[in-house]
């Protein structure tokens, strides 16, 4: 069957928005707000986001709303054919509502109240927080519901950031928490393994909250209060994503969702697979680099890890900007639409003048004159405008990348993280110019040929049921090391390793090896972290700080350790059901992985990407279309199927054509 290619739906505007974010709150000069979007207009932008952050700019005290200084804004954005991205900015909340409800107030683990220096300081869970936060949203949406200039309306931004607090209303709710889920102390025992080092809890009202000062408590306790922090965000979100469908039927929602923060990761994937967040979105911050691509890669997992299965455009909400190198930003927009993303809005739009990021450099100086950033966002915006009606791409990936939000709080403990691992596998499609999804097993429908475990530490009745009738009904998945350790409630499997699949698998992983320390006996003389094992007959090398110990019991062996005291199975495949399940005991890494993969991609006859020489990104958006961009230091020749012309430059190809270092391309073929 040849490539199918999908029509792009109806539903979101075949737009590419260039655009920026704006603070018309920090003066509110009308002659400037003019000014400023005369040279919105002049670059050829379509689209703001503005709002964030500003909660008391439209509440300064408490019940009196402030709107008219903003509709003239909303009108000359309207006037200038700009849409608005306008985000409710719920927090950082005002400190006129810290000082009249200091319950919301950030409380660190040492018992202290902290006062509100810094933004994104309120205890999100707490009910007055939400009643104001959620007034405010009711207020700010039914405004401006039907202007004419809302593109969407924004919900928080970088919910994932801020302190968690540990104050005595946050145990009480945690507590309430813990009897909806365990019911009495009894069940919360068990679940917590309280006969360990006498920590049983007898009563509920005896649970306090699993970090002391700079003591972390066991590792079940971490997990499930990270799973209630999670549950209190992603609640409150839902409040107001509610808010506006009730208010503003028809209008967009989206947010910035840094919800891995590492300040307080939140699982989104409710949120993602809700359907109700209509336009995912991030932050693109790829560096200041453009000779190096580490960044790029880095944001593209952003995206990814965002969007997970939704096949609505994304939008990048913020771009970078500050002392990004020439060229660099452009060459990060035409990175990011080959991941479906469709906007390009730079943060910011001038150098701030005060505040936490005062010295954060925007496209205008502070003195207000155009630099060379606005230049070339003019230029992205000019480009795209040549290109759009081919956008944004919809990828087609037939291989599921599983994230885990336990994996995460619970892998923490391992020298190699799950999100670490899952960006590892991210990496493997991304330099092969292959599309990919990262999903949720328990809410995905599996609709893939490939599934990838990486390092998913905790494995629940349910989601071990989807692996094993994924593979019974003949798909094919790879686990790698520390994945399937621990049972849902955080505790160690109490049985056979990896816990629930063990026979899908046909091993026995009976624990694990520290390599530096095994090492002295290396028949290589290999030091450190070093291995290298033999997969297939061919040598591959690589570092791990722990490899585990794989008895098979019925799987094949495809790879052995060979550098120790003695050969060790590290690979494994094992026949179940119409599927095949491989074991790898290390680390997600590309060296680990990329032989396994290329096999795999040709066995299950997955979907290439385009022919390209390395260095070059590429996508083909439809059956007649191909986006290229070069993101190496010399020019690289590309070996089109026949002649082609360039949209971006108007140029014929007759045969072969080079792009120059760092330059996209978009061709038609004829």
């Amino acid at each position: 069957m040849g490539i199918i290619f999908m029509a792009a739906p109806t539903l979101y505007s075949q737009t590419l928005y260039v655009g920026t974010n704006y603070h018309p709150h920090d003066d509110k000069d009308p002659e400037k707000i003019a000014n400023d979007i005369r040279l919105m207009e002049a670059a050829g932008f379509k689209v703001v986001r503005m709002g964030h952050l500003a909660w008391d700019s439209y509440e300064p005290t408490e019940g009196h709303f402030d709107f008219a200084w903003f509709d003239r804004v909303m009108d000359l954005m309207g006037k200038a054919g700009i849409k608005v991205i306008l985000d409710i900015a719920v927090r950082p909340a005002p400190i006129w509502l810290h000082h009249k409800q200091p319950s919301i107030d950030i409380t660190d683990a040492g018992g202290n109240r902290l006062y509100p220096n810094h933004r994104y300081m309120e205890d999100v869970g707490d009910p007055q927080y939400q009643r104001y936060a959620l007034r405010y949203a009711d207020s700010l949406t039914r405004h401006y519901a039907n202007h004419p200039a809302l593109l969407a309306f924004g919900i928080d931004n970088e919910s994932g950031d801020g302190p968690i607090s540990y104050s005595e209303t946050v145990r009480q709710r945690f507590i309430a928490w813990l009897k909806r889920k365990y019911g009495g102390a009894d069940s919360l025992s068990k679940a917590w393994a309280g006969q360990r080092w006498s920590r049983k809890i007898g009563d509920l009202e005896e649970v306090g909250l699993p970090v002391s000062g700079n003591i972390n408590g066991a590792p079940e306790r971490m997990l499930d209060f990270r799973r209630f922090i999670s549950d209190e965000v992603s609640q409150f979100l839902f409040k107001v994503i509610d808010k506006v469908n009730t208010n503003a039927p028809h209008a967009l929602v989206n947010t910035n969702a840094w919800y891995y923060s590492p300040m307080k990761f939140f699982d989104y994937t409710s949120i993602a697979y809700s359907g109700k967040m209509t336009r995912e979105g991030c932050g693109f911050y790829p560096g200041n680099s453009l000779t190096t691509n580490y960044g790029v890669m880095d944001a593209l997992f952003g995206i990814a890890r965002i969007q997970f299965e939704s096949t609505n455009p994304f939008w990048c909400t913020e771009f970078t900007t500050m002392t990004a190198v020439p060229n660099s930003i452009r060459k990060s927009a035409y990175a990011s639409l080959l991941y479906g993303n469709q906007m390009v809005c730079g943060w910011t739009w001038q150098s701030m003048h005060g505040g936490e990021e005062q010295y954060l450099e925007g496209m205008l100086d502070w003195d207000g004159a155009p630099n060379r950033k606005y230049e070339e966002y003019k230029k992205i915006a000019a480009e795209f405008k040549k290109i759009e009606k081919y956008f944004p791409y919809i990828p087609r990936a037939e291989v599921g990348l599983a994230f885990s939000f336990p994996s995460v709080i619970a892998g923490g403990y391992f020298p190699e993280q799950h999100q670490t691992q899952l960006q590892s596998c991210f990496d493997l499609f991304a330099y092969r110019n292959m599309d990919v999804r990262v999903i949720d097993i328990a809410r995905s429908a599996l609709n893939y040929k490939l599934l990838f475990l990486p390092g998913l530490s905790v494995m629940d009745e349910v989601t071990a049921a989807r692996v094993r009738d994924y593979v019974k009904e003949g798909g094919t998945v790879v686990m790698t090391g520390n994945s399937a350790v621990d049972d849902k409630t955080g505790k160690v499997f109490a049985s056979t390793h990896p816990g629930l699949l063990n026979d899908v698998f046909g091993i026995r992983v009976a624990g694990y090896e520290e390599t530096d320390a095994l090492n002295e006996l290396s028949r290589q003389r290999l030091t450190g972290k070093k291995l290298e094992f033999m997969f297939k007959g061919h040598p591959v090398s690589t570092e791990s700080a722990r490899f585990e110990v794989i008895e098979p019991r019925g799987a094949e062996v495809l790879g052995d350790i060979t550098s120790l005291d003695r050969d060790y199975p590290i690979v494994t495949a094992n026949r179940y059901g119409k599927g095949k399940a491989i074991y790898v005991g290390l680390p997600a890494k590309g060296e680990v992985l990329g032989a396994l993969l290329d096999g795999l991609i040709d066995e299950l006859s997955i979907r290439k990407g385009p022919v390209a020489p390395a260095g070059v990104m590429a996508r083909q958006i439809d059956k007649d279309h191909v986006l290229y961009l070069n993101v190496s230091g010399e020019p690289k020749e590309i070996k089109p199927a026949g002649p082609c012309r360039s949209i971006l430059s108007d140029k014929d190809y007759q045969g072969d054509f080079a792009i120059p270092p760092y330059e996209p391309e978009f061709i038609e073929l004829k």
